[in-house]
């Protein structure tokens, strides 16, 4: 177990769900939170990462740094994906059990289930059949954290575990259009266009592929009741169990902005995966479920997007 005096590193501490859990955990009174930015530390240096680990000696390691993007990031820069995700886990995983980190907790993704996995999605699915081409470099270096956490955790007895968030969304995701994903693309897309008083917004795709999401502070308040409740060797699937078409979540973000025009949808553009939604009778049997429904994160997620519109277009 975690004691509310242990330092806990959070690797990704200023990201999308690194900022969540760190609000989290000061939330549910832990006080010994620390962190590095990018600049401050490289986590693909392998030596760096020594050295923070010799200097700062934590308690408990949250991984949830990871180079991180959608369809159009994936499908240009494959061996990037692969190569720096890789390169931060091995780091972070190995110098944690050579200074004998007493809890460790690995974020994965959804998207490293199977293409056609059954649905929703149970945990035993990981590995049964071919990955989604668009994101396929990011799933194999994720699938080879949760792994890796195993690994340690059979040979050495290390207390590591993994969690597979759904897809998430909230304050300081990425809005950046060419690396952004579906949600919060969407958010600035219909911002801009009605500040612009565009008369069409342009999405990729169908509309018709199913998805899940889930607000980032649910899925950090998830991650830490995990790490005070769980040691078990099988990841933990992390979501909502609902699920609704890009259609239906395009007209969700289109009416909480305010935008007036019309949808046009790029059908020469690939719709990724056509569903994936996640089993998480394991996490409800352990006692959790999630607090925010869609369309009250959409509206605080665009809320915070308004407030800090010139950090989030960067």
């Amino acid at each position: 177990m975690i004691d509310h005096n242990d330092k806990i590193y959070v690797a990704g501490h200023r990201g999308l769900v690194g900022s969540a859990i760190v609000r989290s955990l000061e939330r549910q009174g832990y006080t010994n939170i620390t962190g590095r930015t990018h600049r401050e530390l490289d986590l693909t240096d392998q030596a760096a990462v020594r050295a923070f680990f010799d200097a700062e000696n934590p308690d408990v390691v949250i991984l949830a740094a990871a180079k991180v993007g959608g369809i159009n990031a994936n499908n240009t820069q494959p061996a990037m994906f692969a190569y720096e995700n890789m390169q931060i886990q091995c780091n972070v995983i190995n110098e944690s059990h050579k200074h004998n980190v007493k809890k460790l907790l690995f974020l994965g993704s959804t998207c490293i289930y199977p293409r056609m996995a059954p649905q929703p999605i149970p945990e035993d699915a990981l590995l049964t059949g071919p990955l989604e081409e668009t994101n396929e470099a990011y799933a194999i270096a994720k699938i080879s954290g949760l792994e890796m956490c195993k690994f340690y955790k059979r040979q050495y007895g290390d207390n590591y575990i993994s969690c597979m968030p759904t897809n998430l969304y909230g304050p300081y995701d990425n809005y950046d259009l060419s690396g952004s994903h579906v949600l919060p693309a969407m958010i600035r897309k219909f911002h801009e266009a009605r500040v612009n008083n565009a008369p069409t917004v342009e999405l990729w795709g169908t509309g018709t592929p199913l998805r899940e999401f889930l607000y980032v502070d649910d899925m950090a308040d998830a991650c830490v009741f995990l790490l005070e409740n769980y040691e078990g060797e099988q990841h933990v699937n992390i979501g909502t169990g609902k699920e609704v078409t890009i259609a239906q979540l395009a007209d969700i973000v289109k009416n909480t902005v305010g935008y007036e025009g019309e949808i046009v949808w790029n059908k020469d553009m690939p719709d990724g995966t056509p569903r994936k939604l996640t089993d998480v009778s394991k996490l409800h049997g352990l006692g959790w479920t999630h607090k925010i429904e869609l369309e009250e994160g959409v509206r605080l997620a665009y809320e915070w997007f308004k407030d800090n519109v010139d950090q989030a277009r960067m």
